[in-house]
């Protein structure tokens, strides 16, 4: 009987131990939303769990308005560094509040200080024996009278890019892939990939709604969709436990 409940307890144990978590922290493109059976808006973080097995658990940290600065300022970053341990990963997308640059508290230098934060969360995760993991920030729906797809991230996404290449972190092109996700829809379609009501015709929101941003519950499992896809077709071998864990 001792026996039995000690196999019990090894197994046990082991299946708890074969649990990965993957953290993902940037802004409100990826943010879990409150009310979320109500409210239109969905992060695409906040869709990524269904995808996988029970041995990746999505631990979604992502805040609303967060740059890379402000993350760190106010101890987002550090609240996750303590509790990360070998073979967690952590996603980090950030760029579209580091843009900011009317607010000193979220803007940074894309050369400079987002370089250097995101080398900060690579360097830090690599520490505690995690996997970081680049995304460039999701495209905007931004399309010009003529119908052409026009960027609105600047450099940022190209310092992500970099510092992949430099410091060999995997890396996801969600900038890249949205682009393409957005033209295969057209101007007018894509506007069901984001959040565009007219007054009462959603009981979420009171007024017009015209956000060419955030997400709608299709957009952010359309994106959410292709994470899971570039993680299928990857041969980076730092990503197979992630790989393994797809549904």
């Amino acid at each position: 009987m001792k026996k039995y409940i000690v196999t019990l307890l090894l197994i046990s144990t082991t299946c708890f131990a074969q649990k990965t978590t993957l953290y993902t922290i940037g802004d409100s493109t990826m943010a879990n939303k409150k009310d979320p059976d109500r409210n239109p808006e969905h992060g695409w973080a906040q869709v990524l769990q269904p995808f996988f097995n029970n041995d990746v658990i999505v631990v979604n940290k992502a805040v609303n308005g967060r740059s890379t600065k402000s993350f760190i300022n106010e101890k987002l970053w550090d609240s996750i560094y303590k509790k990360l341990k070998k073979g967690d990963y952590v996603f980090i997308e950030f760029g579209h509040n580091d843009e900011k640059i009317e607010d000193s508290t979220r803007y940074t230098n894309p050369h400079t200080v987002y370089r250097y934060n995101l080398i900060r969360f690579v360097k830090e995760s690599r520490e505690k024996g995690a996997v970081p993991v680049l995304l460039t920030s999701i495209a905007r729906r931004n399309f010009n009278e003529k119908g052409v797809l026009v960027p609105t991230h600047g450099d940022y996404p190209l310092e992500t890019r970099l510092v992949s290449q430099e410091y060999k972190v995997p890396f996801i092109d969600l900038e890249y892939y949205t682009e393409l996700l957005e033209q295969s829809y057209g101007p007018e379609k894509s506007k069901k990939l984001h959040l565009h009501f007219k007054a009462g015709e959603n009981p979420y929101y009171e007024k017009d709604k015209a956000d060419d941003t955030h997400l709608s519950l299709e957009g952010a499992k359309a994106i959410a969709q292709i994470v899971v896809n570039t993680i299928k077709t990857t041969e980076d071998a730092s990503l197979l436990k992630l790989k393994k864990a797809l549904k």
